[in-house]
């Protein structure tokens, strides 16, 4: 409506008095002026202008945010301040222009004051009543006279009662009346007003901006912002013209650009080779790039370049990301410049560029990988659209991404850490959208950047990229960039064609057809225009349909004004060549457009159409290009003239038209001009008249940018919470710090609803910040995201809050959901939930679709489901749309179409949500269902169709499948092709679905159950893939939900994640977990296997709990008794008190309860009591005992581990032996004295190995028989690998007690366990004599023990990182100061959570908390350092500790922890077994560990943590002790129940049977079957099967249970058992079986047992044997010994295997398996030892020895084997396989290279050792000759005389024996007379083996192993300087025994001897052709009897090691 003749009146009024004041405010100035202090550079009336709450005109920006300026119809010339253009004032609707008209018409009226009048007018307008009422009220009032005056009212209701209640707040503070003042009045009030200022403390003069040193700007366009920091000005020159239809604003172009005096533009020519490559082709950077650079290339700088769009943004980006790679390259570019050829360090960094949009995304992808490409280096996109597999990021080292998706990666925390943690450059292209809805993401990710920044102390560069903004800033800040450095602002100039802009608002009501019309009318005529002009024009409408519909308007339009000729293109000399083009596009519009001058470009549109239209644009064809946005972000196509129509866009996600983002209007501004072409470009955006302002204000620059923070701060908040970022309020007070929100609160604290008071008071806002978090913490408290305790402020997540944060799920839908989840909701239900939640709260229903809308709802075909509700409710419209979709269906409406794939895109995300929190909630039957939905989606397939819609089949075949009810998959697998081709009436299509049927990925499930105790059921899975692998189908790896669930009740009780891998599809995969069992028991158990991807693909295995027998738990426990503690005198030994009152002076309660019993009674004793108890001191005990009434007995300690053994060897040998004078002797792997140490020693301690290998042989070892006490520790280890052993052992010790008749004691120890009445009966412990088993209370320092639970994550280190936080606020909390144990499960785990505890520090105000010695003490123990990581673990009083470091590294941690120098000791669990290290607070992180034999992570045995547990607590120091255990969430109840009662023991002797059986039939201790049962019934085994038949597979029914029929049944499953050993052990040709049931060792078999080999080794190499092996033969059957199976290949080492493999002389594939073999492995390791080549890893150093301890008893076997055999040359071999290994050489290198100084070369001459052992008196000479440094000589000379030097005779020669004689001619010179192997790791000493052969005929007919004789017989060894001497007879079978001896009786025979040593190469000697007489011809009649078992390799064998 027009002004009004009375309005204009006023106006002019107002405009009076408005310059009065004008008047009056500039004499005030200069009045202020000469008040001016000379030094300060403001003038007062500038501080009062932006400090005082103020008096000026108030201005509506103040009050109104941006939304309610288009609500507002206000008059656009307020903007101008002084424009040319209608001269009019600006009016400001303030309390001041209140009181001046109130004063105007209370002087016209009488009887009414004018405050008065006022007060009433501001009641009225205060209260919230109808715009109707209050005009009819306020014309009550004013009368009809002033109506102006009260629509004015009216209209401008909201500002003037903001200014009102604003003033009255002043009013509070000064007193004053708000009145109008005389000048003097109000120049006394600024006086006192001065005062107070100058009196009150300044806030840094923050209005006025500083310098930057690069901010470029012409003029600064009113940079000066009114006083909130509102507002700028519009640049000088703008003009605004009033037209009929429109009113348009120009902004004129600003001049371009020129270089200014001194500046040059950077060459490319003068860079380095890095730069010179990457910008080929181009000369010098531009303006704005050579500016930037500096700092951009040659510094790490934060920055922020805010330059207008095309001012060559990319490619300042693109110097950061050079300046990044350039530190990962060799040669270094910055130090070499001339270098063009680099190698890169691809993995070490990834750059990540966040780019706003997916098209703008792509464009850079594009860009950046097309230029870097040339030094190999990968650019992906990772968006929504294009998903990245791990391998792919880990290959890449640019990802340009959006920020939703980045902010998604980086929720995760964990799962793409390689990614995360790689990142050195962020790079965020247009930072202004942080005042677009999406801003606040950008917030979170600088946030969450800059703490990792912080926290990790690693350098992440942030490089922002924005358009030109106002407060750039507060971006700067907000970026963390140095203001001095980093901040470059460039002004419009910088544009390569300065940019003349026009803003249109086109009259008439907003969406009318009149506004409508005016808007066509006035885009023709601009378009018009600028033909006239000759420029081209694009015009960017907002909908594709759009496009065609304004060309077509154009069209009309241009043919009603006769100007087509301006668009006719048939003159253009390209035309001809584009209608040839147009030919080939199936587009009729563009046919029909083009001809007419005219295109259109979308995304709608083919690939190939929309290229075509960008060429025919860009070649000047086609004058007008009618386009959406997509083309201005996706596509470099610029042109003269831009023209906006419309700025009302469709938004899906908001489901209405919304205003165009200002992004994409500057974006599409930016495409105006074409650099070459001419020198200004024109931008033009057509609106509505009450949009023009908010265009012009926000596209000029003029408002500042906000935070949009506060809306998404709970869901942000979550996310922080989720990843265990934020921990507490006052953390999250800190991250909010981080945010722009916090920037812009300080500097505009009105905007965001913060009183100036509260602002003064607390500056760094933390109040605020604490209100907000606190706020947002209750919220998602009452979404029960997470625990918010109010007290303590602490933050925990749950987790419903990390689905939410994971799949991006706003907390409102959380809340939804909460309330709407049942466990048995249907598809309909849940269909309707996922509409209700709230990201579709913005789905609108429009009018025009309601049609469309009801009539999809009513077709059954696509909304199976029925929908309630009103069709306009968003709810019911989304869940129409979700169904259609689903259903295929595709709707006619284009904006009903974009909402559709709006309601898809987010519908899938949130089903997979609500699926996860139906698995937490443990809902089986909900799960299924939306499992199937969430894939019903993802598929466009409903559940009840057929599955194989998911295959591209013909219609008429699926419809159908459809039709034939319950065709299951399963049913169909069984069909013929042919039947199946019938049941689709296609019968070529039988065999294309028979094919698609085997490819369908369902699994068949097999379940073991085995019941641990009554309320615990362990489950064994066993998974088979039912398909077959097909690429294309099933890509890498398919993925499954496994769970168990209540048939009844349908509750989860496990679940699981599968992944199967393609590699290793055929391999066995095993699940093994514990499920509770409750009463009442359900009849059975479902397990499901539910494909991740395929519908249908699920299969269900019912397990029946039919033959469920649940063993009793008959936990005995022996009650602590409260005795007087026992003085130590009660030994009645000084020698023994005296030994104990070094460490203590009385017993402690336990020990004086078992006193008696240990030390003065013979019975066998089980004693259960925690780890820490004392159990040590009861050992001793029973030992004293045994030395007392059986002197001259041994004592056998018996411990499962190595570490135990050698902490027990070291204890007891110094504190024990030593003073009492025992004999103390380690018997393990690793350390094997002679049979005489072993004779004379009082105390064994071994391991079971070892033992077991030592008795077996009892009947031949007298001191074996001399055993009186056998101590057993950790007895509980029976349920492991090596339970077996112990039960052989104390079987076998049982057995020999009673057939010597001489009683052995056993004592055996163990934790508490709750089946210790089998225990002690196995033992043969009397239950009221011997048995104390302490519950796990009775702990000398009592425990605190937390059990912590993690959300399953994918993959184990994800698991395990999410643990490192929680670990350290463990340690602050628990204790801070005393020492701190974190076992880890991994040697890499010790090192990366170092490195993570390590960052937390730094986050510390003390960041070496930790350490407790001083800087000298400190680099003192650095020094001795060897490993890096520990060194700088150390730093931070951290230490590490596993078996990968070196012995001086270990102890050097173990001892600074033990002084408390430094804190915390990060070790694996080797360590709580071998090390007594006790700390206060133990944290057991993670309770898995990769498992190399299953390639999967496992979990730890219960001991292992119990033994973990035991370390917590230090009984000299501390009260009590406290242990957390962090394990996965479904394991945390198994920890609960067992870690309280105990776990019982149960043995797993049935799975090792055989070889067991094998020895004990070697030693003849089993010659009948029946004998074989009678031994069984005295192992563990035997007891066990009756109590827990289930468990060992034994079915019986529960009512048989304990009854006759169930031992008939044990007795049956045990013959099976025997006979199934049996069956083995002869297949591996070990045992004869007779049919009479009598049983009889092999040569074979004795060789296994005696050399403790499996008989599967044996197998393998009787298998493989054959005569003439090769050298590589014998290596590699070596190397398939089954004792190699348990060699630990640890993750990923197959990729280090196949490194090494490429090193050495065989490649690992020379076995055809896997570089994961641990076969494999121990073939590599041996062939690195023999060519000495260094390992890659320290953890291969320890598995190289292990192999080669191993490897000498295979090799010694395997000569023994093929000596059975008769293949000499392959014995032979093996014997140089023994030689080769020993001296770490080849057998065809130099052997002399192992002497000092002689180097491995081909051009020395190859001297024999055995021709340098007998120089032995001219070493010198050979020395020289052998080119020994002169250095060298000394330790030559040691080395070659120690090497032997033989003579050999043969004497004694009979007819079946012969005599060896081998003479030592030089002295002995190393004691034992030890070989010189100084690559071998064990000593050796020297040994020989005597062959007699037929070398001829390739055949051995006796071997024999000699040792040297000393002086003093066998028993006394060789001394040094001693020249023994060795005889060997040797047996030589007679003819006829040898295999095919084809001789006659009677005859001579020729026979060869062969000497080898077994340690040198090369080293033999032959006797050739020695003549063996003929034997004596018998008479006819008598037999002579078979010699011993026809094995002559066994004979005269020594017990030598």
């Amino acid at each position: 409506m027009g002004p009004r003749p009375a309005q204009c009146a006023t106006i002019s009024e107002w405009r009076a008095q408005a310059d009065t004041m004008k008047a009056a405010v500039a004499k005030l100035q200069i009045d202020a002026n000469i008040n001016n202090e000379p030094e300060s550079d403001w003038d007062d009336d500038e501080i009062d202008r932006a400090y005082e709450p103020r008096d000026g005109p108030r201005d509506v920006w103040d009050f109104i945010s941006d939304e309610d300026l288009d609500g507002l119809d206000f008059d656009s010339g307020d903007l101008f301040d002084g424009v040319d253009g209608e001269d009019q004032g600006p009016v400001a609707y303030d309390t001041r222009w209140l009181a001046a008209r109130c004063a105007d018409v209370a002087a016209r009226k009488s009887g009414l004051s004018s405050e008065a009048l006022q007060a009433q007018i501001v009641d009225i307008l205060s209260a919230s009543r109808p715009e109707g009422e209050l005009q009819s009220q306020l014309t009550d009032l004013v009368g009809f006279d002033d109506l102006d005056f009260v629509i004015d009212l009216a209209t401008h209701r909201a500002e003037i009662v903001a200014s009102v209640t604003s003033e009255s707040l002043r009013d509070d503070q000064t007193g004053n009346a708000p009145r109008l003042l005389t000048k003097a009045q109000r120049q006394e009030a600024l006086r006192r007003k001065d005062l107070e200022h100058k009196s009150t403390p300044l806030a840094a003069a923050r209005e006025k901006e500083e310098d930057y040193p690069h901010v470029y700007r012409r003029y600064a366009a009113g940079n000066t912002l009114s006083h909130t920091g509102g507002r700028y000005k519009l640049p000088v020159g703008s003009e605004r013209v009033e037209y009929e239809k429109y009113e348009e604003y120009t902004i004129p172009a600003g001049k371009p650009g020129a270089l200014w005096p001194g500046q040059k533009l950077v060459r490319i020519a003068d860079l380095d080779g890095l730069c010179r490559t990457t910008f080929k082709g181009y000369k010098t950077l531009n303006r704005m790039q050579s500016l930037v650079y500096p700092v951009a290339y040659t510094t790490s700088e934060n920055m922020l370049i805010c330059a207008p769009t095309g001012a060559g943004k990319t490619d300042a980006a693109m110097l950061t990301i050079l300046h990044t790679v350039g530190q990962y390259l060799t040669p270094s570019p910055f130090e070499d410049h001339e270098a063009t050829e680099f190698a890169v360090e691809a993995q070490d960094f990834k750059i990540v560029y966040v780019a706003p949009m997916k098209a703008l995304a792509a464009e850079i992808t594009e860009k950046l990988g097309r230029r870097l490409a040339w030094l190999g280096i990968r650019c992906r996109e990772y968006t929504g659209d294009m998903h990245l597999t791990k391998s792919e990021i880990v290959q890449t080292q640019i990802i340009v991404t959006t920020p939703e998706k980045w902010d998604v990666v980086t929720r995760k925390g964990t799962g793409d850490t390689e990614l995360v943690q790689k990142v050195r450059l962020l790079i965020i292209d247009e930072v202004h959208m942080l005042h677009d809805e999406r801003g606040a993401v950008l917030e979170s990710l600088v946030a969450r950047t800059q703490r990792q920044v912080e926290s990790t102390q690693s350098l992440i560069r942030i490089v922002g990229l924005s358009a030109t903004l106002p407060n750039y800033v507060d971006v700067a800040e907000f970026l963390g960039v140095n203001k001095r450095a980093g901040l470059f602002y460039f002004d419009a100039s910088f544009r390569p064609v300065p940019l003349e802009q026009h803003f249109i608002g086109v009259k008439g009501k907003p969406n009318s057809k009149q506004s409508r019309d005016n808007l066509d009318q006035v885009a023709f005529e601009k378009v018009r225009e600028m033909l006239q002009r000759d420029h081209q024009v694009m015009v960017f409408v907002h909908s594709r349909r759009d496009t065609q519909a304004t060309a077509k308007m154009l069209y009309e339009k241009a043919t009603e004004d006769m100007c087509l000729e301006l668009f006719d293109p048939s003159m253009h000399p390209k035309y001809e060549m584009a209608v040839k083009d147009l030919r080939s596009t199936k587009a009729r519009e563009i046919r029909d457009l083009v001809p007419k001058g005219l295109g259109i470009h979308h995304a709608g549109m083919a690939r190939s159409d929309r290229n075509l239209m960008e060429r025919l644009f860009a070649e000047g064809v086609i004058k007008v290009l009618c386009c959406t946005a997509t083309l201005a972000w996706g596509v470099n196509l610029p042109a003269a003239a831009v023209v906006i129509k419309g700025t009302q866009v469709y938004s899906a996600q908001d489901g209405k038209f919304v205003d165009l983002g200002i992004l994409d209007v500057l974006q599409i501004f930016g495409r105006a001009g074409r650099p070459q072409f001419e020198d200004v470009g024109i931008g033009m955006i057509c609106t509505t008249h009450d949009k023009l302002a908010h265009y012009l204000t926000a596209v000029t620059d003029q408002l500042p940018i906000e935070s949009r923070f506060s809306s998404k701060l709970v869901d942000n908040l979550n996310a922080e919470i989720a990843l265990g970022t934020v921990n507490s309020i006052s953390d999250a007070v800190k991250w909010i710090g981080y945010s722009y929100l916090f920037v812009r609160m300080k500097k505009n604290p009105m905007a965001y609803g913060i009183e100036w008071s509260e602002f003064d008071n607390d500056r760094s806002l933390i109040e605020r910040r604490r209100k907000l978090a606190i706020q947002a913490a209750r919220t998602l408290q009452q979404c029960q995201m997470i625990i918010y305790n109010e007290t303590t402020e602490e933050l925990r997540s749950k987790d419903i809050g990390r689905i939410a944060s994971q799949y991006y799920i706003q907390h409102t839908s959380i809340q939804i959901f909460n309330s709407l989840m049942k466990p048995t909701s249907e598809e309909r239900d849940i269909l309707r939930m996922i509409a209700m939640s709230g990201e579709f709260d913005n789905v609108q229903s429009r009018n025009n679709e309601a049609k469309e809308l009801l009539k999809l709802r009513d077709n059954d075909h696509f909304v199976p489901y029925e929908v309630k509700g009103g069709i306009d409710q968003p709810q019911t419209k989304t869940n129409i749309l979700l169904q259609t979709y689903i259903s295929r269906g595709q709707p006619e409406d284009f904006a009903l179409t974009n909402d559709l794939n709006y309601v898809a895109q987010q519908a899938g995300r949130i089903c997979r949500a609500l699926f996860m929190m139906a698995l937490n909630r443990r809902w089986g039957y909900q799960c299924l269902v939306l499992l199937t939905m969430a894939k019903s989606i993802e598929k466009r397939i409903w559940a009840f169709q057929h599955p194989f819609h998911q295959f591209d089949l013909p219609k008429p075949i699926l419809n159908n499948l459809d039709t034939k009810d319950s065709l299951a998959i399963e049913s169909m697998r069984e069909m013929e092709p042919a039947e199946i081709g019938n049941l689709v009436n296609n019968y070529k299509m039988g065999t294309k679905i028979a094919k698609l049927l085997s490819h369908f990925p369902t699994l068949s499930v097999e379940a073991e159950m085995a019941p641990l105790n009554r309320d615990v059921l362990r489950i064994r899975l066993y998974i088979t893939p039912d398909f077959r692998w097909n690429d294309q189908l099933h890509g890498t790896s398919e993925s499954y939900y496994i769970w168990v669930e209540n048939s009844e009740t349908s509750e989860i009780y496990h679940h699981e994640f599968f992944i199967l891998n393609r590699k290793k599809l055929h391999d066995d995969h095993e699940l093994n977990f514990t499920i509770p069992l409750s009463d009442p028991l359900p009849n059975q158990i479902y397990i499901r296997a539910v494909s991740d991807r395929w519908l249908g693909a699920e299969t269900v295995t019912a397990v029946s709990f039919q033959h469920l027998i649940r063993p009793d738990t008959e936990s005995v426990y022996t009650d602590l008794l409260s005795l007087q503690p026992l003085p130590i005198t009660a030994l009645k030994n000084p020698a023994l008190e005296e030994i104990y009152a070094q460490r203590f002076q009385f017993f402690n309660p336990m020990q004086t309860q078992l006193f008696h019993t240990l030390y003065h009674r013979p019975v066998n004793v089980l004693l259960g009591s925690p780890t820490g108890s004392g159990k040590t001191v009861a050992a001793e005990l029973a030992m004293w005992w045994a030395f007392r009434e059986r002197p001259g007995s041994k004592v056998v300690y018996i411990a499962p581990m190595k570490a135990l053994v050698r902490e027990r060897v070291k204890d007891w040998g110094t504190r024990l032996a030593r003073p009492l004078g025992l004999r103390l002797v380690e018997l393990t792997g690793d350390n094997t004295p002679d049979t005489r140490t072993i004779q004379d020693a009082d105390i064994i301690i071994t391991t079971p190995e070892k033992w077991d290998g030592i008795s077996r042989s009892w009947q031949t070892r007298g001191y074996v028989r001399k055993v009186s006490l056998v101590i057993i520790d950790e007895i509980h280890l029976l349920a492991g690998d090596r339970g077996p052993i112990l039960e052989i052992i104390v079987s076998r010790m049982n057995y020999i007690a009673s057939s010597t008749k001489n009683p052995v004691r056993l004592l055996g120890m163990s934790t508490a366990c709750a089946n210790a009445t089998d225990l002690a009966n196995w033992l043969g412990v009397k239950k009221d004599e011997g048995l104390f088993n302490f519950r796990h209370s009775v702990r000398p320092v009592p425990l605190e023990l937390y059990i912590d639970g993690f959300p399953e994550t994918r993959g184990f280190c994800p698991l395990m990182q999410s643990m490192n936080r929680p670990t350290f606020l463990a340690i602050l909390n628990h204790s801070p100061e005393k020492p701190v144990i974190v076992f880890v499960p991994s040697r890499r785990q010790t090192r990366l959570t170092a490195k993570d505890l390590i960052n937390l520090c730094g986050m510390e105000d003390n960041p070496r908390r930790f350490l407790h010695m001083d800087e000298d003490n400190l680099q003192l123990n650095l020094s001795r350092v060897k490993d890096e990581a520990l060194k700088e673990a150390i730093n931070f009083g951290i230490g590490l500790h596993h078996a990968g470091l070196v012995e001086s590294d270990r102890q050097l941690a173990e001892e600074l922890f033990l002084n408390n120098k430094i804190q915390i000791l990060i070790a694996t669990s080797t360590l709580a077994w071998g090390v007594n290290l006790p700390a206060h607070l133990v944290v057991v992180k993670g309770t898995q560990y990769y498992d190399a034999k299953i390639e999967a992570y496992r979990d730890m045995d219960l001991t292992d943590v119990l033994q973990m547990l035991g370390r917590a607590g230090r009984p000299q120091f501390d009260d009590s002790g406290v242990a957390r255990i962090f394990t996965q969430d479904s394991k945390k109840d198994f920890y609960k129940h067992f870690l309280h009662t105990g776990f019982p023991v149960e043995s797993s002797l049935h799975t090792v049977l055989d070889n067991h059986l094998c020895a004990e039939i070697c030693a003849e201790t089993i010659v009948t079957k029946q004998d074989a049962l009678d031994y069984l019934t005295w192992t563990f085994f035997f007891r066990r099967l009756h109590k827990n038949p289930s468990y060992y597979g034994l079915e019986i029914s529960a009512e048989e249970h304990n009854t006759t029929v169930a031992q008939q049944m044990a007795n049956e499953y045990m013959i099976s058992m025997v006979d199934k050993s049996l069956t083995e052990l002869a297949e591996s040709k070990c045992v004869e079986v007779y049919p009479n049931g009598d049983i009889d060792p092999t040569p074979l078999g004795k060789i296994m047992s005696y050399y403790y080999l499996s008989h599967k080794t044996i197998r393998k190499l009787v298998r493989k044997a054959k005569p003439q092996a090769s050298f590589l033969d014998a290596l590699t059957w070596m190397c398939l010994a089954a004792e190699y199976d348990e060699l630990p290949v640890r993750h990923n080492e197959d990729l280090i295997n196949a490194e090494l493999s490429r090193n050495l002389r065989h490649p690992g594939t020379a076995f055809g398996l896997p570089m994961w073999d641990p076969h494999v492995k121990s073939f590599l390791l041996l062939q690195a030892h023999m060519s000495r080549i260094p390992l890659p890893i320290t953890d291969y150093v320890g598995d190289q020895t292990s192999v080669l301890d191993q490897a000498i008893r295979i090799i010694q076997a395997s000569i023994d084997v093929m000596a059975e055999l008769g293949h000499l040359s392959s014995m032979l071999q093996f014997v140089r396989l023994l030689q080769a290994v020993k001296c770490a050489r080849w057998p065809d290198e130099n052997p002399a290279s192992i002497l000092p100084g002689v180097r491995d070369g081909g051009e020395e001459r190859v001297v024999p050792l055995k021709d340098i052992s007998k120089q032995h008196q001219n070493l010198s000479s050979l020395a020289r000759s052998l080119g020994v440094p002169a250095s060298q000589t000394q330790r030559f000379t040691l080395a070659t005389s120690s090497l032997p030097h033989l003579s050999v005779s043969v004497d004694d020669i009979r007819t079946n024996s012969l005599s060896v004689t081998l003479r030592r001619l030089n002295p002995v010179t190393e004691r034992e007379a030890r070989i010189y192997a100084p690559r071998f790791p064990k000593p050796q000493t020297e040994g020989w083996f005597v062959i007699v052969a037929d070398v001829a005929r390739d055949e051995v007919l006796a071997v024999k192993r000699v040792g040297w004789l000393g002086r003093g017989g066998a028993s006394k060894g060789v001394e040094v300087g001693e020249r023994p001497v060795a005889r060997a007879v040797v047996n030589v079978p007679p003819v006829g025994e040898v295999a095919g001896g084809g001789e006659a009786e009677g005859k001579k025979r020729k026979v060869d001897v062969l000497v080898l040593s077994d340690g040198y190469v090369g080293m033999e000697w032959r006797v050739e052709g020695v003549e063996l007489p003929a034997a004596p011809v018998l008479e006819a009649g008598t037999v002579e009897k078979k010699g011993g078992g026809g094995w002559s390799a066994g004979e005269g064998r020594g017990e030598r090691a």
